[in-house]
């Protein structure tokens, strides 16, 4: 039987993206990718994209036309669900429940964070960045065994988390530091989440320096 043909088509610093290639690289199946430029779209990739956004993942037919999926966390599932490789729920529906749960709130602690790291001004990234805090309060306290989020298996919250995360390692410590400051649960599995090979290989190497330019031509506080 042959293999399906899977594209992911990207940009290089979304981290909706880095989410499916994490679980792509995970499960090690092949896979092509084609960044965009989001600032001026392809007609190709309208044409495809409902939403105008990444990620999209064409997923190759062999009795018919390309079939193309749109939202990441979708196309996390549809890998998850027809691709080889380990599990990333667990086999539980009470955890597993648990889990896409904090998927969620993943999403929206990276709302957070987002608005922090794009903020303009000083009181806007106080108030941002003592949401995000908040946020990493709240995980501190269901973050037991580690490595990983549900423990010593890497996981679909990883997945999510991972983005996210390595904002934080690009920033001036001066800057991130106190940020994780008296969280050391979260800061052991952020640690983790850096060190994972899907998670370091779902970037270019130059995805730091990128992201520094968005800073600076977002004129973000934190830019430098």
């Amino acid at each position: 039987m042959p293999q399906t043909q899977l594209t992911l088509i990207s940009h290089p610093l979304c981290p909706f993206v880095q989410r499916a290639a994490i679980v792509l690289l995970e499960k090690g199946v092949p896979f092509d990718r084609i960044d965009v430029d989001l600032a001026a779209k392809p007609d190709w990739f309208l044409a495809l994209s409902p939403t105008g956004k990444v990620p999209l993942l064409k997923v190759g037919q062999p009795d018919g036309p390309d079939a193309v999926l749109f939202e990441s966390m979708a196309i996390c599932e549809y890998l998850e669900e027809t691709q080889p490789g380990a599990a990333l729920y667990p086999g539980d529906p009470v955890p597993r429940a648990q889990h896409r749960a904090w998927i969620e709130f993943g999403t929206a602690t990276l709302a957070e964070a987002w608005q922090f790291l794009n903020a303009k001004d000083r009181p806007t990234a106080d108030a941002k960045q003592a949401a995000f805090q908040s946020r990493l309060q709240q995980l501190e306290t269901v973050l037991v065994e580690g490595p990983y989020f549900g423990g010593a298996a890497f996981g679909m919250v990883d997945a999510v988390f991972a983005p996210l995360f390595r904002y934080f390692d690009i920033l001036d410590p001066t800057v991130s530091q106190p940020i994780f400051e008296n969280l050391p649960r979260v800061t052991a599995w952020r640690t983790a989440l850096a060190r994972r090979q899907s998670v370091a290989a779902a970037v270019a190497g130059d995805y730091a320096q990128r992201f520094q330019q968005h800073l600076r031509q977002h004129q973000a506080l934190l830019a430098h």
